[in-house]
């Protein structure tokens, strides 16, 4: 084989799946958005997805649960890296247990929380049997919107915070240990040596975590649906009913490319925001 032509060899592959399972399916998406049955071009589809009566409350339930979530799981999984990276046994223990949400679907997960939360459910039961109420509460009603709401962050916290978790452990694990023991030798603090050397370091790991996170979260469906159905309109749960409830597969597809520009504008920002420089050689 050419030498020249080898690199182009071996990412043919690659090429080729993201042409067929994601190139071409997003082209066609964005094609029915904006095009009718014949082949006419319109603008009545993304008019009917702005003119829906849930888009507004779904666009805005979906960036509160993206400005609460994602800043949370990031100080969370944060705080557990160096907690994993100061502990000197048991250490991946702890790190198997924490990661075990990653092998939970987020349907399961959502199913999971449904147990603990509903009328019937597991947190009533604690707090009915130590007196702090009297009988069953409704967390998951439509009436208590505030309540519904804090039981979808606790359940997608606990489902997500873990990638974010394994991101920032491999990050941490590249800072180099001589840093920290000279940082140390000199008289900093454990605070000021995580300020001036470690978050610095951590910089391009927080920026792919957050990057990953922030799209995967307004991507949120399966745990919203479990928990509360129709009662918290999100957008891909808009999208979904579109498809499946209306059989609109136009309006569905607008709200898919709306999803993924607003994604691709947060991954412009957080790119900006967190610039990192790019290592040159001397």
């Amino acid at each position: 084989m050419n030498a020249q032509r080898a690199p182009y060899v071996l990412i043919a592959p690659s090429v080729i799946f993201l042409l067929v399972l994601f190139i071409w399916p997003l082209a066609e998406t964005a094609l029915m958005a904006f095009r009718t049955a014949d082949g006419t071009w319109t603008s009545q589809y993304v008019s009917k997805m702005l003119g829906d009566l849930n888009f507004g409350i779904a666009l805005k339930n979906t960036l509160i649960l993206v400005a609460i979530v994602v800043p949370l799981q990031m100080v969370v999984a944060l705080g557990m890296a160096m907690m994993l990276q100061n502990m000197d046994r048991g250490r991946m223990a702890f790190l198997y247990i924490w990661t075990i949400p990653l092998g939970v679907s987020d349907l399961a997960a959502g199913l999971a929380w449904l147990a603990i939360f509903n009328d019937r459910g597991y947190f009533n039961t604690v707090l009915s049997g130590m007196g702090f109420i009297s009988g069953p509460t409704s967390w998951l009603s439509y009436q208590n919107p505030a309540a519904l709401f804090v039981c979808v962050i606790i359940a997608e916290i606990w489902r997500a915070t873990a990638i974010v978790l394994v991101i920032l452990v491999a990050g941490v694990q590249l800072i180099p240990k001589e840093y920290n023991e000279a940082a140390e030798v000199f008289g900093a603090s454990p605070w000021k040596r995580f300020m001036k050397i470690t978050l610095p370091l951590l910089k391009p790991s927080l920026q792919s975590a957050l990057i990953l996170r922030t799209v995967l979260a307004f991507e949120v469906f399966a745990v919203v649906y479990a928990l509360a159905g129709r009662d918290l309109p999100v957008l891909v749960g808009e999208a979904y009913n579109w498809q499946g409830a209306y059989q609109n597969t136009n309006v569905a597809s607008a709200y898919a490319l709306f999803i993924l520009v607003v994604s691709i504008a947060s991954t412009l920002v957080y790119l900006k925001v967190l610039k990192v420089k790019r290592e040159t050689l001397s």
